[in-house]
């Protein structure tokens, strides 16, 4: 069970980045976009990125048809993940060069980038907020 966190008014979740991973492999990918969705709506809510979510999906799930969106929507989350650490003053940060590399690595293998993007978001969150 994910934690729950509550920054300003919206409510986010730190997941288990090896339970995502596992998620999205069991169910074939169905979790891989909803966590994609929620993911970019909790940069969107709870960060003030500005995203939207449902174009995220899109670029990922149907933008495959024109080839480039699914490459751009995911070196973009890479840069909310790290624009919204620098916003919570993080030490560390998000790579997005190093994120868009295991995206690449996930098209011919597992979806790696899963795990570096959640264990970036679990900081961001854990700084941002207090527990529930």
């Amino acid at each position: 069970m994910a934690e729950e966190f509550q920054v300003g008014t919206t409510y986010v979740k730190i997941r288990n980045p090896f339970g995502v991973f596992v998620l999205a492999i069991v169910t074939l990918g169905i979790y891989y976009v909803v966590w994609y969705y929620k993911v970019n709506r909790e940069l969107r809510d709870a960060a003030g990125i500005n995203v939207s979510p449902v174009t995220a999906i899109l670029a990922i799930t149907i933008g495959w048809v024109i080839i480039v969106p699914p490459f751009v929507s995911w070196y973009r989350t890479f840069e909310r993940i790290q624009q919204a650490q620098r916003q919570a003053g993080l030490a560390t940060e998000v790579n997005p060069i190093l994120g868009f590399v295991f995206y690449l690595v996930a098209l011919y293998f597992l979806p790696v980038e899963l795990l570096y993007a959640q264990d970036e978001l679990n900081k961001l969150w854990r700084a941002r907020s207090a527990p529930v």
